[in-house]
Parts: structure tokens; sequence; C-alpha cells
């Protein structure tokens, strides 16, 4: 096979993601997870907003509205994590807007570089989920949202049906199965394997910050330490231990399980009975963002119904226009782990509390200890 080749025909739209992806994985090549479609030019220059974000969030289906309205997509500038973000502009960096999560609200906004949100500005406000605007912290005592949700979804256990031979419940347990030692994966970032393991270790998460909630959640993962075969952020490499039988489950986001399922590699997005870890990720803008007009319309153009159906459809998130569900019968939201109520899957999980730096510092610090098997 050759993989240039085939590369060159999903850009020119003569081969499908599906196709291409299940070729790669038939020559024991790692899935391609980030979407392969036609992009322009990364950088817009000129009066365009600059939109720091995650990978993969800079992909013009996600902004058509803007680039049609306007000629040329945003501007991007990549990060790693949202800890990596928050300090890159502590230290000067400016951007427009930026792409953090709701356990990093507080601190983001303790940080003193962001504005409150003129929802006026925005033609879509008025469709976005009320629950995910109400998350704690996001309001600026004005009635105002310091961050605009725009993707959200799950952290849960992506497993091989074929393999992983369950014993009663789905549950948190099948990441701590002895069975499995050295089969189980785990994303590397404390951001979702403490909150994982907070679920684990039956933590209430309104207690997370207490001494003794670091001490029974740095057990339970020093416990399953030796039982994990790698940590890593890189959620291809999961995804391809998956595929290839070298993982019977792994920690995933809902992302990796729907990718799997459309290779048709025989895998399920757990609901364990303790309930799955779920967050929102957000835009938030920067008190001296440079294009604020354009800024606004690159915001609204996020929280488009034609931007929600590409989310719900390519990435398998929830979006936050409750209208883009309307777009998807009950059958396929479902098989995406998603509802025509968005609201209840929601309800289902544990939604993440925003914390401290110092509880986020000492929480990192805690978790690179026990990778490191201290």
């Amino acid at each position: 096979m050759d993989i240039i080749d085939n590369l060159n025909a999903v850009k020119r739209g003569k081969l499908s993601r599906r196709a291409f992806n299940r070729s790669l994985l038939a020559a024991g090549v790692g899935l391609f997870s980030a979407p392969l479609l036609p992009r322009k030019a990364l950088a817009a220059e000129g009066d365009h907003p600059t939109f720091f974000t995650w990978g993969g969030f800079d992909i013009g289906e996600l902004y058509q509205p803007y680039e049609a309205a306007n000629g040329a997509l945003p501007n991007f500038s990549i990060f790693g994590g949202t800890e990596e973000a928050l300090t890159k502009m502590r230290g000067g960096f400016v951007v427009d807007a930026a792409h953090p999560c709701n356990v990093g609200l507080k601190r983001w906004v303790d940080s003193g570089l962001f504005q409150p949100v003129d929802t006026s500005r925005l033609a879509n406000w008025g469709d976005v989920m009320p629950e995910l605007v109400a998350m704690q912290g996001n309001d600026n005592g004005a009635g105002s949202p310091w961050m605009v949700p725009f993707d959200w979804g799950g952290t849960s256990i992506t497993y091989r049906t074929d393999i992983f031979e369950l014993e009663g419940e789905e549950s948190w347990d099948m990441l701590w199965d002895e069975r499995y030692a050295g089969r189980l994966g785990s994303l590397a970032s404390g951001g979702d394997a403490w909150w994982c393991g907070a679920i684990k270790a039956g933590v209430d998460f309104k207690d997370i910050a207490t001494d003794m909630a670091f001490e029974k959640i740095a057990a339970e993962l020093r416990a399953q330490r030796p039982l994990i075969r790698v940590y890593t952020d890189d959620t291809t490499t999961l995804e391809q231990a998956l595929a290839s039988g070298e993982m019977a489950a792994a920690m995933t986001w809902n992302s990796s399980a729907v990718l799997l399922q459309s290779e048709e590699v025989p895998v399920k997005f757990a609901k364990p009975k303790e309930g799955q870890l779920t967050w929102v990720c957000g835009i938030m803008i920067h008190k001296d963002a440079p294009n604020l007009e354009k800024t606004y319309e690159m915001i609204d153009a996020m929280l488009s119904v034609e931007t929600g159906k590409f989310m719900i459809n390519d990435y398998g998130y929830g979006h936050s226009n409750l209208k883009a569900f309307d777009e998807f019968d009950e059958d396929t939201l479902k098989s995406l782990g998603l509802s025509k109520n968005p609201a209840a899957i929601l309800d289902e999980g544990h939604f993440m509390i925003p914390q401290s730096q110092d509880w986020e510092s000492r929480m990192n610090e805690t978790f690179e200890l026990v990778k490191a098997g201290f």
C-alpha cells in the first residue's frame, strides 16, 4: 500500500477517511485520529483573530460561516495542554481567544487575562445548552459568562468486546483488573486520570481537594500502576493498541471509541456503574484581544448548527448548540454515546469542578510520582 498516494486520495475526496484508516490497520500502521480533510493556510494573518487551541480544532469545517463571510479562516496557534497554554499567556503571549476546559476555569479567570463575554454579540447564543453555561465559576458576577461552551464529552473505558471478559457490570474496576496486567492503557494527564481515580476511590468531587481525598486517590492509582502498559496523551497510540489487540482496555475520550467503531474494530465505550467523567471545553476571550469584532464572528461560527453537526458526526463529541442534535436520529446519537436529550448524558456523569492553582500543582506533582513508580 502506498500510504502517501492514499493520503492524497483522501485529501482530494477520492477515498473516505474510514477506508483509509482500514487500510492503515491492515498494514499495521496507526490510525489517523485527526481529520484528514483539506486545510487552508493556518495563518490567515491580517485582521483575523488568533485562536489558541488544541490540535484538531484548526480545520475549516469548524469555522465555515466565518470563512464564508471573511474569505479566510482565523489564525491558529496550537497548544499541547491547557496548563501549557495558560503559562504561555501569563508570559506575555497575546491571542484573541483560547480554548480551555471547565476544570481550569477558576485558574484562567484568576489570571486576570480574560474578559467576560458579551453574549448579545452572538446570534447563536439562544440555542446554547443552559446546563453548560451554568458551569461552576462561569458567571462573572454581573450575569455574563467567562467561557462560551463549545465541545463536551466523557472520559471512560474503551474496551475490546472480543477480548475483555466482563464480570458483572461495566465498572472502573475494569482498569484495575489484574487479568489484563500489561494490556491496559491510560491517558497520561492528571486532568483525566486523577479525576477518574477519584470516581474509582469513591471520592465525591466536592471533597477532591482534601488531604484524605489525595491519599485515597493516590493509593488507587499506585495500585493500578503495575497493570498499565502505557500512559500517553497521544490518543492515536491508545487507538492503535486497541485496534491491534495489544490492549484489552484503555482510559480514553469518547472520540476514540467512535473512531474505532467506524473502522469496525469491536470496541465499546463503557458506561461504568459508578458514572463516567464529564467535561466541557469552550472559548475565552483575551482581555487585550487585538481583533475583538472578528473574534465574536469566529465564536458565533463555532456555535452554529453547521459546526455542531460536524463535531458530533466526525468527532463524536457533544456540541453546545442544542439544535445540532436535531440533525441526527436517536439511534445514531446513541451509537455515539449521545442523546436527543444531551442534558441527560451530563446528568449521568461526574462533572469536573474547577480547582485552585495550588491544587492543580499538587495533583500533577503527585500523579507524576505515581507514574514514575513512587
